[in-house]
């Protein structure tokens, strides 16, 4: 009994070993998971973090651009480098990209050498086939990155790691896009956005641009991400005649006294195209016509007043017959057609807000020699903004843009204007000088807002009857070129493999 109990002791003998050493490995295997596991993570979120990086990096780049564009912002192409956009406000041809460059520690950025450390391949496979070689042309025109220029380049720390960023139009063919009117064929004229289409009917609406970036990490981590973007109108008054009168029913009537003893003082709503010419287009505006809410047949004393009130020259009506449109001349219509003071003076805010200039309060003088800093001309055309009274008496100058008075503006026969004038809040017009041979080109809107109630005011448009110049006329072509514009859209975004 004695040996048994001893053998059975003998072969229970390593059990406890054994048992020792699985739970060891055990543990090891379970410590070698977590291991691995916690550098997985830690691999997967360096990677995070590059990718996150890189990325943010890259839509920096286009938003500084799509900041950039816009020409009332301090950073602005315009006021950092006026010669990097083309001139005038022409269109950025689809084969002739310009590039801001973001060279950190005075590295070499020059996507446009094949072959270089960030070169620019993407180009030419959008518009290989298309432009001529080479693709993108080399050299191309370029400017730094407000991260390289003063004071951003003295902070101590560098700015977003993009490389480039590449501005050009496109076309049909470079997007593989049948844009509106949707003719089933693609070409190479350059896309424009209407505010509801992309087409390529020239001069429909606003250039779409292709803005590409491409960022690049310490660790050679890359991303190349594209916008398109249009700019976006700032929202306008109707321009249905060459001059705009608002009233309302019930209210005193519009005023418009021509100048009497001028036999050639016109007001014109035949279309003119931008050099002076007739337009061509199928429908004229009219000459001059009435803006507000007018009820029935409550307009027609206005209409018939105001046309009587156009002075003839017996035994001519040569003056009469100067004030042609869309109707009889001379040519006064209801445009049927009106807005609340609230929503002008809502139009007058966001036009403020998005101004190229704001003229000084004071006399005409001092206005006037404001106006001549602004070297105003067809390239040059302005938001200018006078918040208050505007006295332009012996202003002898041509402006270009769109002018804004909320005040009285007293205008003389020598002063021009080619685009778009608004006097809106008094709503008045008027003349103290009274020689002078320009006109105006384009649209005048004259409304009276600074009244209470949901009607329009009487505007006010009274000349002297010795006053001279050659009056006003409609232009689609001016019209358009001076819209102001509030920023750049967004139309698409996507991120291009690599």
């Amino acid at each position: 009994m004695e040996q048994r109990r001893i053998r059975d002791s003998k072969s229970e003998e390593g059990i406890a070993l054994l048992i020792s050493i699985f739970v060891l490995l055990l543990i090891s295997v379970v410590a070698i998971a977590l291991i691995v596991s916690s550098g997985t993570e830690s691999a997967l979120a360096g990677n995070y973090r590059s990718s996150t990086g890189v990325y943010n990096a890259a839509i920096a780049g286009l938003e500084e651009v799509r900041a950039r564009l816009r020409p009332q912002s301090p950073i602005s192409f315009k006021n950092t480098d006026a010669a990097f956009l083309p001139a005038g406000g022409a269109p950025l041809a689809a084969c002739s990209p310009i590039y801001v460059t973001n060279p950190l520690g005075g590295e070499l950025v020059t996507p446009w050498v094949p072959g270089s450390t960030y070169a620019d391949a993407e180009f030419n496979l959008e518009f290989g086939g298309i432009c001529p070689a080479p693709l993108p042309p080399n050299p191309s025109p370029s400017t730094l990155s407000i991260w390289n220029r003063n004071p951003l380049n003295g902070l101590p720390f560098p700015g977003p790691l993009y490389k480039w960023v590449r501005i050009n139009g496109v076309t049909e063919l470079s997007m593989n896009l049948d844009t509106y009117p949707y003719d089933t064929t693609k070409d190479a004229t350059l896309v424009y956005y209407d505010g509801q289409h992309l087409t390529d009917n020239i001069g429909a609406g606003q250039q779409v641009l292709e803005v590409t970036a491409l960022a690049v990490l310490p660790n050679g981590s890359q991303k190349l991400v594209q916008y398109l973007v249009a700019p976006v109108p700032v929202t306008l008054p109707p321009f249905m005649a060459a001059l705009t009168l608002s009233g309302s029913s019930g209210g005193p009537n519009p005023v418009f006294q021509a100048p009497a003893e001028n036999h050639t003082y016109a007001v014109k709503g035949d279309d003119y195209d931008c050099s002076g010419n007739p337009s061509g287009l199928p429908s004229s505006k009219a000459a001059i016509g009435i803006y507000g809410d007018y009820p029935g047949s409550t307009s027609n004393l206005i209409v018939s007043g105001m046309k009587s009130g156009i002075p003839s020259f017996p035994p001519s009506t040569a003056a009469k017959s100067n004030y042609t449109g869309q109707g009889s001349w001379p040519d006064v219509e209801y445009l049927n057609a009106s807005q609340t003071p609230t929503e002008l003076n809502n139009i007058v805010q966001s036009i403020i807000h998005s101004a190229d200039a704001v003229v000084p309060a004071g006399s005409a003088s001092t206005q006037t020699t404001y106006l001549n800093s602004l070297n105003m001309s067809p390239s040059n055309m302005l938001t200018v903004v006078a918040n208050g009274n505007l006295d332009l008496t012996h202003w002898g100058n041509t402006g270009y843009g769109l002018l804004l008075v909320t005040g009285t503006f007293t205008m003389d026969p020598d002063n021009g204007w080619r685009g778009i004038v608004l006097v809106i809040g008094e709503g008045k017009i008027n003349n103290t000088d009274t020689t002078g041979s320009r006109e105006f080109d384009g649209a005048v809107f004259v409304a009276k807002t600074n009244i209470a109630g949901s009607n329009l005011g009487a505007a006010s448009v009274q000349f002297n009857d010795e006053m001279q110049g050659n009056g006003m006329r409609y232009s689609s072509c001016w019209i358009q070129r001076a819209q102001p514009t509030s920023g750049y859209r967004i139309l698409s975004f996507h991120e291009i493999a690599q």
